[in-house]
């Protein structure tokens, strides 16, 4: 049976605005007050906000101009035909000439075409952008009367960071319950079973909850999972499981993003409408004709590393024939998928060790040239489309392996391990899967997903391991002990 709490749309939080009536306008200009050490880190000010960071670089959206939700098989279709409507007929005035400027939309699919939780596209009101030390800011509207001008936008801009200063300055000093703002990562508690409050007169604290499946049971289906590829019946299975965090305040979403975009620099730090988490796995990334991906498979826990990590990381991973097996997976699964679109494409033949600040993975990089096709390039949210579900999120085959998710996790995973990102009027975006996040249920409650690769070499304890140290990001960005 399905948890019907993992399926709460985040929108619950926030009211969808109706459709615009008018046409998209727009204005970009040149931004040149982003700070050249702390970049977009300076607008990660408001809970409600969209943002797409790596490298203190990116996108930050404000506002909500329209959305569109959709579900089911044809979700990608329907959003696509919905922002492509848009895009035709906005009326655009660019100075600065790059992907992402312009009007943008900011996006989170569901992982499954039966998932209850609705994919969505929005466009802000404004977004603040920042690439190769350049930084821009955009102003969308639908108001055919309204005088679109670079000061127009300026001041837009400082309204919504001076609110954003007054309206949350109690809540931050608040930080879950530290009035000093010094809580540690050790500051909350892990129960595999639901907490029973504080008494009178204590100070609350974070606790965390079992999800759909206890870590005995998730282990089970780890176990018969192996068994289905031992007989047979499919090569690579990924399975997934969830913890809830429930917080004795409501959750600072923008500094849980600052936090992760803070300690995960090489990883995509993504705020989408209450999904919110840092990836380190690219699903596409579109320029112009090339496109780029980031596969990652093969999980080495940081924690209890010797002090040579780089040589046990190496040995762990690289000289593994459980860890090259399932990464081998992956990145066949992506470029036979995306192998149609281009022209020509360039895959390393040898994976190289990704260090990230909990884990170490096996990653791969490729790049491909896009092919034409009735004069036109495929979009990245088409390529998205087409390359989700990955062996790095599903399993090889795709099919065998998504049925028996179905049948194993007893959880629908939502947003989990599907495209989170953005798309501009041109097609260019960056859409990566959105892994090492949470979604917010409700302004105490916040959802936690990890999952393991699974292979006939998988060990369930090893396995349930590895997801602990997948949820360490969101935890500590929780403050929460991981």
């Amino acid at each position: 049976m399905t948890n019907p709490s993992s399926t709460a749309p985040a929108e619950s939080l926030i009211a969808a605005p109706a459709p615009p009536e008018g046409r998209l306008r727009s204005i970009t200009v040149e931004l040149s007050d982003i700070h050249a050490l702390t970049g977009l880190l300076d607008y990660l000010v408001r809970d409600d906000l969209l943002c797409w960071t790596r490298r203190e670089e990116g996108l930050v959206g404000f506002g909500e101009l329209t959305r569109i939700t959709t579900s089911g098989a044809d979700r990608f279709e329907d959003a696509q035909q919905w922002w492509r409507r848009l895009a035709a007929n906005a009326d655009v005035e660019d100075h600065v000439q790059l992907p992402g400027t312009g009007p943008v939309a900011f996006g989170s699919f569901s992982f499954s075409r039966t998932s209850a939780w609705e994919s969505r596209l929005i466009v802000p009101e404004l977004i603040v952008g920042s690439h190769g030390g350049k930084g821009w800011l955009t102003q969308i509207t639908t108001d055919d009367g309204a005088k679109l001008t670079a000061e127009g936008a300026q001041a837009a801009l400082e309204m919504v960071l001076e609110a954003s200063t007054e309206a949350g300055a109690d809540v931050r000093a608040a930080d879950f319950g530290d009035p000093d703002n010094s809580r540690s990562a050790d500051g909350g508690t892990r129960d595999e079973s639901p907490g029973t409050g504080p008494d009178d007169g204590e100070m609350a604290e974070a606790t965390l909850q079992t999800g759909a499946l206890s870590e005995a049971q998730w282990t089970v289906a780890v176990r018969e999972g192996v068994k289905r590829i031992e007989a047979e019946a499919l090569e690579k299975i990924v399975l997934a499981r969830d913890v809830v965090a429930h917080l004795p305040a409501p959750v600072d979403t923008a500094q849980v993003l600052r936090e992760l975009a803070m300690r995960y620099r090489e990883c995509w730090t993504y705020g989408v409408d209450g999904l919110i988490g840092s990836t380190p796995e690219m699903l596409i990334m579109v320029e112009g004709s090339t496109a780029r991906a980031r596969v990652l498979a093969g999980t080495l826990d940081r924690a209890n590393a010797p002090d040579a990590g780089t040589d046990y990381a190496e040995n762990g991973l690289t000289s593994d024939e459980k860890q090259r097996h399932e990464h081998q997976f992956a990145i066949e699964s992506l470029t036979r998928q995306l192998e149609p679109f281009t022209s020509t494409m360039t895959a390393h033949s040898e994976p190289f060790v990704l260090e990230l600040p909990n884990v170490w993975h096996l990653a791969s990089d490729v790049s491909a040239e896009l092919a034409r096709r009735d004069g036109n390039l495929p979009t990245s949210l088409a390529l998205a489309a087409a390359l989700h579900p990955t062996a790095a999120v599903c399993g090889t085959p795709t099919g065998a392996a998504a049925a028996l998710i179905h049948e194993l996790e007893d959880l629908d995973r939502g947003p989990y391990a599907g495209p989170v990102g953005w798309m501009d009027a041109a097609g260019n975006g960056e859409w990566g899967i959105a892994l090492r996040g949470a979604v917010v249920e409700n302004p105490q409650s916040i959802r936690l997903f990890a999952g393991c690769g699974i292979v006939a070499a998988s060990d369930p304890e090893a396995e349930l391991a590895e997801t602990w140290a997948k949820f360490r990001p969101m935890l500590q960005a929780l403050g929460m002990r991981s």
